[in-house]
């Protein structure tokens, strides 16, 4: 059984301008499995940060088989976001329910229950690091 860590972040320069989003998966012990860094386009913070969590959850869904996923916890520094995907914000907007919706049919596909946790910017340094460099370059990797 693995123990994943997901930390994710999404950017906008300009909310809404140029975003992307960027993520790395972990196991528990700090061996990096996965990490991405995307342009979405024009888009804001939110819908940004929505992205790569399911970004996220999608190379999770794709990669490691579920019966051997004990845990899984998604640490992101957008409190809105890990504040609503744990159900205790609302989402009013109709945009990012349509991205929660999409985020908690991925949980179901993988079938584990999921932590989500609000972290300080300076604890989310991969991810946020992806999203720059991702932003600069205008290119996957």
């Amino acid at each position: 059984m693995v123990d994943l860590q997901t930390y994710s972040d999404g950017g906008s320069r300009g909310n809404p301008g140029p975003a992307a989003y960027g993520f790395v998966v972990l196991e528990k012990n700090g061996s990096v499995l996965f990490e991405q860094g995307k342009t979405i386009g024009i888009s804001t913070n939110n819908i940004a940060e929505y992205s790569g969590v399911i970004a996220a959850f999608t190379w999770i869904d794709n990669n490691i088989p579920h019966e051997t996923i004990n845990t899984l916890e998604v640490f992101l520094d957008s409190e809105l976001v890990a504040r609503q995907l744990s159900g205790q914000y609302k989402v009013k907007n109709e945009t990012l329910r349509n991205l929660f919706h999409t985020v908690k049919q991925k949980e179901q596909s993988i079938g584990v229950s999921v932590i989500y946790t609000s972290i300080p910017r300076e604890k989310n340094k991969q991810a946020d690091r992806l999203v720059n460099i991702a932003l600069d370059n205008e290119t996957m990797f």
